[in-house]
């Protein structure tokens, strides 16, 4: 991927359900404000209320892959994951080339 052009990160998750509280206390106070810190801009988390989807498609858009490569080599990445992975099942994630509208 050419590292000048703006970069979409997607991720994807089932919550557990025995850690739905918690989860959305995370999600709002830490994993969010997080990625945002990390400079991920543009954040979008969607519910999936049919079919067969992981529950939760979450985006956020960097300026350029380079900066987006930075991020998910950080320290501070890897902690929000691990926190995260607390909560939900099934979290996947790829980056990939932003381009406006709705990407899966």
């Amino acid at each position: 991927m050419n590292g000048d052009i703006p970069t979409k990160l997607l991720m994807r998750w089932d919550i557990r359900p025995e850690t739905e509280t918690e989860y959305f206390e995370f999600l709002v106070h830490e994993f969010i404000p997080g990625l945002t810190k990390l400079g991920i801009a543009d954040i979008q988390v969607w519910l999936t209320v049919y079919g067969g989807a992981e529950q939760k498609l979450t985006s956020g858009i960097t300026r350029t892959a380079d900066q987006m490569k930075y991020i998910l080599g950080t320290d501070e990445w890897e902690q929000l994951t691990d926190q995260l992975k607390q909560y939900v099942n099934n979290f996947t994630q790829k980056v990939i080339p932003a381009t406006s509208g709705f990407q899966v």
